[in-house]
């Protein structure tokens, strides 16, 4: 089994009224892992206290055999990437954007970036289909086109741990999959290590190795989108009736959703039947 990237060990934090409590997460080096669970269960907690945009009570995140507690800013920004749900990038230009990823390996007095910085950018920002933006503003970028910068950006970084915060929010199917195609190509073929904070079950599921389910600001489950997306999972966290059966194309598993309507005529079939 591979070394671990991100080992979280009895995690405790978050606000007065809401608890992540005793956290452990084992994600091996490689892995491209999503965090799911219903609103409110806590997943956007654990995204931030592993950027550390939220302070922790008590246990501790590592990454590798460095304690995120102890790295300095620019030390944590050297190893992990941060692609928000929302960018807010303004009037600047798309290179200049992805650019600013470069800024933690840049000195003190540094006023111009070096042609490493500009040859860095300009290979992230082709392998992500962005260069062809790279004179236009961000503000001028449609949502699919933004997010696809901002990854630019975290992997000019040279992290060794993405993380997104779902980054296929309010985009329409083929922005989706695109995005999670560029993040699934940069898992196989660069070993980059990938979390997100994803919605979408089926998605979830089709592109990820390894999920985390959060429910009440604990782990219910944790493992593969097999061991996880189980009907009895998905029905005793979500509160919904599911039925989960493979995707014939993938054998990754699916779920499908049964309306009031569907229940009601079954229960009528069955009450029919007896």
């Amino acid at each position: 089994m591979n070394p671990s990237i991100l080992n979280i060990q009895n995690l405790c934090c978050g606000y007065p009224k809401f608890q992540l409590s005793d956290i452990c997460i084992d994600m091996p080096k490689g892995s491209f892992a999503g965090i799911i669970g219903p609103n409110g269960s806590g997943k956007t907690t654990l995204f931030r206290a592993i950027t550390g945009t939220l302070g922790i009570k008590s246990g501790n995140i590592m990454l590798g055999d460095k304690n995120l507690r102890t790295l300095a800013p620019r030390q944590r920004a050297q190893n992990i990437a941060i692609v928000s749900q929302f960018i807010d990038a303004g009037d600047i230009s798309v290179e200049d954007y992805v650019l600013m990823g470069r800024i933690p390996y840049q000195s003190r007095f540094s006023f111009f970036e070096s042609d490493d910085d500009l040859r860095i950018a300009r290979e992230y920002m082709t392998m992500t289909d962005t260069w062809r933006f790279k004179d236009q503003l961000m503000s001028e970028l449609s949502g699919g086109e933004q997010q696809l910068a901002a990854i630019a950006r975290a992997l000019t970084q040279e992290p060794e741990l993405l993380l997104l915060d779902e980054p296929t929010s309010h985009l329409d199917i083929t922005h989706q999959v695109h995005i999670l195609n560029v993040l699934q190509q940069l898992n196989q073929e660069m070993g980059l290590s990938v979390l997100m904070v994803i919605h979408d079950l089926n998605l979830a599921s089709e592109y990820c190795d390894r999920l985390i389910l959060v429910n009440q600001g604990r782990i219910h489950t944790q493992g593969t989108p097999e061991e996880v997306l189980t009907f009895q999972n998905i029905e005793d966290v979500y509160q919904t009736v599911v039925v989960t059966q493979p995707n014939p194309l993938s054998g990754k598993p699916a779920v499908f959703l049964a309306t009031q309507k569907v229940l009601k005529e079954i229960n009528e079939r069955t009450d029919i039947a007896q």
